[in-house]
C-alpha cells in the first residue's frame, strides 16, 4: 500500500513516520520515500484508511492519497 504524505522535508520527519505507522497493529513493513513524499507500508491484514490518516495526522503530517 502507498501513502502520499505532505509535509515531510528531513529525516527526522521521515523517522517520525517509520515509527509511527510501525507501532499500527498489522503493519509489517514501513519504507518512507522522502525525496517523493510517501511511505510503502506491507500489512498482514486490512487497516482502514481513516486509522491511517490518524495516525499521520497525530505526527503533524498529512495523508493526501492512498494506492492500494
Amino acid at each position: 500500500m502507498k501513502l502520499f504524505i505532505k509535509g515531510m522535508t528531513c529525516n527526522h520527519c521521515k523517522m517520525r513516520v517509520e515509527k509511527a505507522l510501525s507501532e499500527v497493529e498489522g503493519v509489517e513493513s514501513v519504507e518512507v520515500n522522502l525525496n517523493e513524499g510517501f511511505a510503502v507500508i506491507e500489512t498482514s491484514k486490512d487497516i482502514p484508511e481513516e486509522l491511517l490518516k490518524e495516525v499521520i495526522e497525530d505526527t503533524g503530517y498529512e495523508l493526501v492519497k492512498v494506492e492500494r
